[in-house]
């Protein structure tokens, strides 16, 4: 981590805070600023790391760090017998990570604990840096704490009202290129929709389509995917007129700049839908495979618009029920 830090240090603030009244009273010029003070212990995270935003110029660093739930979870594994471990861990992840979310909890919540050693996520850190404005370029785990680092590109962007609670609204591409607002069940950790140009930088894509060893989803994610309850709401949707039960999936503006241009084309011309083509014509989860699956459907739509989905659809959800299809 000492490579992080300019030999000439002049410049860099070093400090252990979790105030960010000592943020606004560090004096300039500013070369970066290290706070050794973990995120966990900070009350308001986003109003903190925005006047660390405010106190740097672009192309100026900022060093801190903080404990995941995943490392949380190991520490107190490790100090604890199995059953005092399993309550006390239960006991901390509902005060302390979902009592916050519920209504009218979270005034009960900070008045007890003044915001200090909050369950976080590393997607949702990353995250809430990322929307403030930040690049993150190094992210390390040592001793059991990640310590980040992260250089100021732009202005905050938490603007964007980013989701927090269980049911969200994802920005997604629409007929004619309308940007839609679908409806879905949390899978991921909140703030993780800021990360996708990260994750797919650092690891790409899957064979599923989605991003590789995407460490934004949330430990229940995986299974409301796989059985597809986190779409559910997108019931809504249909409701609204702005998506089918069959349809191509509903991707995000920087998963549909990847399509082939042809494959674009056609999508551009019908709205999305809750059940993608590729379980109707009973093809793999693979990238590949369902945007080809894309592809033959809406080639047959062309031709026999009601008949395709019509047919289609029985046959879904003939696959869904008696193959066992599963969602990608």
């Amino acid at each position: 981590m000492a490579t992080w830090i300019p030999a000439n240090q002049d410049g860099v603030r070093l400090l252990r805070t979790s105030n960010a009244f000592n943020i606004d009273s560090l004096e300039e010029p500013l070369e970066g600023i290290v706070n050794l003070g973990k995120v966990n212990n900070i009350r308001f995270i986003n109003r903190f790391f925005i006047r660390v935003n405010e106190k740097l110029e672009v192309g100026q660093f900022y060093v801190g760090r903080f404990e995941s739930i995943r490392n949380r979870y190991y520490r107190k594994k490790q100090k604890l017998n199995p059953f005092l471990f399993s309550f006390v861990f239960v006991f901390e992840f509902l005060f302390l990570r979902i009592s916050p979310k519920i209504l009218g909890f979270k005034k009960i919540y900070f008045l007890l604990t003044r915001g200090r050693n909050r369950l976080l996520s590393k997607g949702e850190v990353l995250g809430r840096l990322v929307s403030c404005g930040f690049e993150i370029r190094d992210i390390q785990n040592i001793g059991g704490i990640h310590y980040f680092r992260v250089f100021k590109v732009s202005d905050p962007i938490v603007g964007d009202n980013p989701s927090y609670g269980p049911l969200i609204k994802l920005n997604r591409v629409g007929k004619n290129g309308k940007i839609i607002k679908v409806y879905k069940l949390r899978t991921m950790h909140p703030y993780a929709e800021y990360l996708h140009d990260y994750i797919l930088k650092q690891n790409g894509y899957a064979e599923t389509g989605k991003p590789a060893d995407d460490f934004r989803l949330s430990f229940y994610g995986p299974f409301l995917r796989r059985y597809w309850l986190d779409e559910l709401p997108q019931l809504i949707n249909v409701f609204r007129g702005e998506m089918r039960l069959l349809g191509v999936r509903p991707v995000s503006p920087r998963y549909f700049q990847d399509i082939p241009e042809e494959l674009q084309r056609l999508r551009l011309k019908h709205k999305p839908g809750c059940i993608p083509p590729y379980v109707a014509l009973d093809r793999k989860g693979s990238k590949d495979d369902v945007l080809q699956a894309e592809k033959e459907y809406l080639e047959m739509k062309e031709r026999s618009p009601f008949w395709t989905d019509f047919k289609l659809f029985f046959k879904a959800i003939y696959n869904i029920i008696f193959k066992r299809k599963r969602s990608a």
